[in-house]
């Protein structure tokens, strides 16, 4: 099984094109996992500031919007960028991600430098409904706190093995909600995440909308059409070993469905929000063969 840094490694073709392997360990039957594909983007967006952009001295992506417009594949991705916008504050770039000679992801990024952002700061007292419990990280690491346990395996696992990468834990009680899922998350091979790997983190929860059917009947597909993503703030270098993410479910009306999701670190200072929009469909649509001339989800 790969790690993080095995599974996004980027290799630089030239001044705006790039490649990486994408991983099978990593996928939702045959499809790569859409905040895996997201984390390969940020690692894309990272190493165009480091080295093509790196006089703009801007190495932190504080937004990004993605569209996935076909189904991807395990295997080799191509990334183009483009620059957009240049700014002193903030620079705007446009990739594109191809397999085959098929464009089938796009995404925009502002980049900046969180560690030098300057201005207001005003305290807005926002806080989650219904809180979720209190929780000790080093009895959480030993499945002995008090309001949250570690679920070894999660439903549809051989389907859905990107979801094996990490140990979810949830609270004792229950969820507040049906359609609210709150868990602690951690990488399951003990590296830590980083800014690049929020994509995966806003992408890894219990499938919130299976609480509402009958799972005897097997796995459902929920492919992302849209994700956004807004930082909040910088993770250390090195990263951390926790996450607490906390996902909602808005409305699922003709297979088409919502999630809100707020992610935390260890102290509750918010990390970053994401917006997800997907379908949902039955999971022979992902393990189908693709044919010549599919155009889209």
């Amino acid at each position: 099984m790969s790690s993080w840094i095995e599974a996004t490694e980027v290799r630089k073709i030239d001044t705006k094109t790039y490649s990486c392997d994408l991983l099978d360990d990593w996928c939702i039957g045959s499809v790569p996992n859409g905040g895996y594909v997201t984390g390969c983007i940020l690692e894309v967006v990272k190493t165009h500031f480091s080295t093509a952009l790196a006089n703009q001295n801007q190495p932190h992506t504080i937004a990004l919007h993605v569209e996935f417009l076909k189904r991807t594949q395990a295997g080799l991705a191509t990334f183009k960028v483009d620059n957009v916008k240049l700014g002193r504050q903030t620079s705007i770039v446009h990739v594109h991600m191809s397999q085959d000679g098929r464009e089938e992801v796009v995404a925009y990024a502002t980049n900046s430098n969180i560690d030098t952002e300057a201005g207001v700061s005003f305290d807005t007292g926002y806080s989650l409904p219904s809180p979720p419990p209190t929780v000790d990280l080093v009895k959480l690491a030993q499945d002995k706190d008090a309001n949250w346990y570690f679920q070894k395996e999660m439903p549809f696992a051989k389907f859905r093995k990107a979801s094996s990468r990490v140990k979810f834990h949830f609270p004792r009680k229950g969820q507040a909600l049906k359609s609210i899922a709150d868990e602690w998350l951690c990488f399951r091979d003990g590296s830590n995440f980083t800014n690049t790997s929020l994509g995966f983190v806003v992408d890894m929860f219990p499938q919130i909308i299976e609480s509402y059917r009958d799972q005897s009947e097997g796995p459902f597909w929920y492919p992302t059409l849209l994700l956004n993503l807004d930082v909040k703030k910088a993770l250390p270098p090195e990263g951390v070993k926790w996450l607490a993410i906390r996902v909602q479910l808005k409305k699922i009306r003709n297979g088409r469905m919502d999630l809100e999701v707020h992610v935390h670190d260890e102290n509750g200072d918010l990390v970053a929000l994401s917006h997800h929009v997907g379908f949902v469909v039955d999971a022979s649509r992902n393990l189908a063969d693709r044919r010549k001339t599919e155009t889209k989800l």
